[in-house]
């Protein structure tokens, strides 16, 4: 059978969208057409459309929304890479700035002058995201200007805004009551080697996110990809003690490598982007180094910016204390990719009403994916 679909690159990450029209409704008979499409059960997705890496494994399906005030609706498919499985659970800040393009582009939402405002509901997490879609002239644009780090390729501007993002998943900011606690597992480092229980913070904004204090267990925060691939293992080890401490695993449950997204972080220092270009400790005011499931993330996920930019903002975090901007709105966070600027408003003392980043998003094809019509037979 013949699925119509649309390639978007969001950001930093490529998403496969999907009209709710043309695909099934019930989550089991989806979740069977997204691993045949992606060849998800292939270590590389030979035999599919998938990326084979976790930012471009991404797909979501999205309808006109029946809600007050909601423009979209969309639900969130990270694809496995070698699994054959779909993780449900969580939500993708660049795959929403892909969807508010999306929307634009197929009349989901009728453009408004130069800019054009989407407002989305994840089914995933209930998240509320608002984007402003650079339409000017009252056209949508198939190519733009704007780049995000992690890319030298320019886009079409999205300013992405997270609505109410403070305790979606867990219904705390703080889901353990504390700030900053040493978390009680004994991880192997690289080779094996002994380190001491973590010392954390455990966030749920934008996503549940757990974030290791970087100079505690003797790492920078500002690690190069490479050198944060040898920490998977106990980075690992790390998000699923933190999901049973979060409370975001059942009785009998196994953890899974989507929530909590887990990184370190620590003070600004020199680094070398990997797109070469050298960012002095004074460009930017907090460093993180995230997993994207089991692999180093090239830049920052949205949702973990916006965790960092309200940790910030938290006092006793171990991003407040790393941070040379605590307490900030305005945060620049350094990853991998360059420096990623944040701001959050309406603060209140539960956290900011509102974080924004700037994003921008270009549709790459439209396409049919074949796929074998037993992947979706009841």
């Amino acid at each position: 059978m013949h699925i119509p679909a649309t390639l978007v690159r969001g950001g930093t990450s490529k998403c496969w969208l999907f009209n709710q029209v043309h695909v099934p409704a019930d989550r089991a008979h989806l979740e069977r057409l997204l691993v045949a499409a992606y060849g998800a059960a292939d270590p590389v997705h030979l035999d599919g459309v998938g990326g084979a890496t976790p930012t471009t494994s991404k797909a979501a399906v999205v309808a006109a929304s029946s809600r007050e005030g909601i423009d979209v609706d969309y639900l969130f498919a990270q694809v496995g890479i070698g699994t054959g499985t779909v993780e449900w659970g969580s939500n993708c800040g660049n795959c929403a700035t892909a969807i508010a393009l999306y929307a634009v582009a197929k009349g989901l939402v009728p453009l408004t002058g130069d800019r054009t405002r989407v407002t989305m509901h994840n089914t995933n997490t209930g998240a509320i995201l608002r984007a402003e879609v650079d339409t000017t002239g009252g056209v949508v644009h198939e190519f733009g200007t704007q780049t995000v780090p992690g890319t030298l390729s320019g886009g079409v501007a999205v300013g992405l805004t997270f609505h109410d993002p403070v305790g979606s998943g867990t219904g705390a900011g703080l889901p353990t009551g504390s700030a900053a606690e040493v978390l009680s597992t004994a991880p192997a480092g690289p080779g094996g080697a002994a380190l001491p229980p973590p010392y954390v913070s455990m966030v749920d904004a934008g996503a549940p996110v757990v974030f290791v204090d970087a100079r505690r267990a003797g790492r920078t925060g500002a690690e190069t990809p490479e050198q944060t691939r040898a920490e998977i293992p106990w980075l690992r080890a790390v998000r699923h003690s933190a999901a049973a401490r979060m409370g975001l695993l059942r009785p009998g449950d196994r953890p899974g490598d989507a929530v909590p997204k887990v990184g370190l972080v620590g003070p600004p220092v020199p680094y070398t982007s990997t797109l070469g270009e050298r960012i002095a400790a004074e460009d930017y005011d907090v460093s993180a180094r995230m997993l994207s499931m089991n692999a180093p993330h090239p830049a920052i996920g949205l949702t973990s910016a916006v965790a960092v930019a309200v940790a910030n903002l938290r006092e006793g975090t171990v991003v407040a204390e790393a941070s040379t901007a605590p307490g900030s709105s305005a945060l620049r966070i350094g990853t991998p990719a360059g420096v990623l600027a944040v701001h959050a408003s309406g603060l209140t003392p539960d956290g900011p009403a509102r974080v924004t980043v700037r994003r921008a998003a270009r549709i790459l094809c439209d396409a049919e994916i074949f796929v074998p019509a037993p992947a979706v037979a009841a």
